[in-house]
């Protein structure tokens, strides 16, 4: 359907997941889909990110920037927010979006290969970009976001929360296809564990978010 290939794009060459196909579109969407809370849903992911001034900030299969944008505001004026996403088209229409923001800036790149040195952001963050990924792929998203995070860091990852409603479920698989219908983020927060992060932590914001946060510690333990 038009609006599902909108939301999750055509695959891409050098990823396994999924994009978004037109960040305009995504943008329009995603303004309705909130019911004018998307501002104050994003503003309360940054600051449960923990992210302080000066930090260095990565946002994860970022689309069009709206978190990343957020996440600058909060690590200003000396800090930075990274974007990366695989979709040239809205890396390019996030670009636009914060010209005139300094410290934020986008890359292409894949959630599962990141392009960054090992422990070289203080804060990983990601938004509805999991739900993207073939379930064989997630951890290893999960273990790039680990690695480029520096002992002692912070991670904030949230996705969409189908309804508890069978109906309502349905209404949204009708409108986004199955990914978002079926999206499992019960299993989020095991995956955020599995790849060592601890400290973990569990929330949901209305209407569609649920995030974990968790802290890579200094010394990784791992299993016997």
């Amino acid at each position: 359907m038009a609006l599902g290939r909108l939301l999750h794009g055509d695959p891409q060459h050098d990823t396994d997941g999924t994009a978004i196909g037109h960040g305009r579109g995504y943008e329009l969407f995603t303004t309705v889909a909130f019911g004018g809370r998307r501002d104050r849903v994003f503003a309360r992911l940054a600051a449960l990110s923990g992210a302080r001034p000066g930090d260095r900030v990565l946002d994860v299969g970022c689309g069009t920037g709206y978190l990343t944008r957020r996440m600058a505001t909060a690590v200003a004026p000396d800090g930075t927010a990274l974007g990366v996403d695989p979709a040239d088209q809205v890396v390019d229409h996030a670009r636009r979006l914060a010209a005139a923001l300094p410290g934020c800036t986008f890359e292409r790149g894949i959630a599962e290969e990141l392009a960054a040195p090992d422990a070289s952001f203080d804060v990983v963050v990601s938004s509805l970009m999991i739900h993207h990924l073939p379930a064989g792929v997630r951890p290893r998203a999960l273990a790039e976001m680990y690695r480029v995070c520096r002992p002692g860091g912070r991670l904030l990852v949230a996705d969409f929360r189908p309804p508890e409603s069978r109906i309502g479920r349905h209404l949204v698989g009708a409108a986004t296809g199955p990914a978002m219908e079926h999206n499992p983020i019960d299993e989020l927060d095991g995956l955020v564990r599995d790849a060592g992060f601890t400290g973990v932590g569990v929330g949901d914001l209305r209407p569609w978010m649920r995030y974990v946060t968790g802290v890579r510690p200094a010394e990784r333990q791992d299993p016997a």
